[in-house]
């Protein structure tokens, strides 16, 4: 009986692919040409079939379930993307501080959601190093938080300070911990942002922190900005919501990242 039944799946790769996908996002050429016992080539002509037909969108050695490659948008209109799975994840993140942390923060939606959640949840001192314009102005209104304002050339859809007067003044700080959100989470391509600046900035902010806390809802997974920062062994934790597949959290844990789950 097995048997029939693999000959069966032999008889129709497409739909062991498109099932696979259906079900994960993502899939391997050479994964899907073990399990069925053909060649890579065979598979590989199976997906830009698939491809051609809009079904599916094929990445060097594997295939996805749509165009992993986001641009970049707009802070505020990003603000308005599953709004309510961010302000889980901010709350969450809270949770992580401690009493007289000294932490850096990049930019983006989700930091800026994590900014609000502190001024209305944390009531300790904190020290806070930030490139955002719009989390400076927010956490300056709270006595007990400290803010440095990193600066530099202003991004105009991030609101952040980027570039080398940025990059050189975080080399004066020590801090406990890094929070940054990102535009892609990605298991062979690692963690991404949509530009290149914003990749180096992060990298930089990566060397002046001892944990690196990635705050991303669970749509980051399987996609890729244009700006790599680092691979995912890198990345100490990631806060995300409930609606991460199977596949992420196993791509999670297997680079020994600590998933947090708002």
């Amino acid at each position: 009986m097995q048997l029939i039944i693999r000959d069966l799946i032999y008889r129709s790769p497409h739909k062991y692919i498109l099932d696979h996908l259906n079900k994960y996002g993502f899939v391997r050429i050479t994964d899907v040409a073990n399990e069925l016992g053909v060649t890579k080539v065979t598979i590989r002509k199976d997906v830009k079939i698939l491809e051609a037909k809009g079904l599916l969108y094929k990445v060097h050695g594997s295939a996805r379930s749509a165009n992993p490659h986001v641009a970049d948008t707009d802070v505020h209109v990003k603000g308005n993307v599953n709004r309510e799975e961010k302000e889980r994840i901010a709350r969450k993140a809270v949770e992580l501080l401690n009493d007289n942390d000294s932490i850096i923060m990049a930019s983006g939606s989700t930091i800026y959601a994590f900014a609000e959640a502190i001024k209305r949840e944390f009531r300790s001192h904190l020290n806070v190093v930030t490139t955002f314009l719009k989390t400076s102005v927010l956490l300056n209104d709270v006595e007990e938080i400290n803010v440095v304002q990193l600066g530099g050339c202003v991004h105009k859809k991030s609101l952040s300070a980027i570039g080398g007067y940025a990059e050189a003044a975080l080399s004066d700080f020590s801090c406990s911990k890094l929070f940054f959100g990102v535009d892609g989470i990605d298991l062979e391509h690692g963690i991404t942002t949509s530009t290149i600046e914003e990749a180096k900035l992060t990298q930089v902010m990566m060397r002046s922190a001892s944990k690196i806390i990635i705050l991303a809802d669970s749509s980051k997974f399987g996609q890729r900005g244009f700006g790599r920062i680092c691979s995912l062994e890198e990345i100490d934790v990631i806060v995300t919501d409930s609606r991460i597949s199977e596949q992420a959290v196993a791509m999670a844990e297997e680079a020994g990242v600590d998933l947090v789950i708002a």
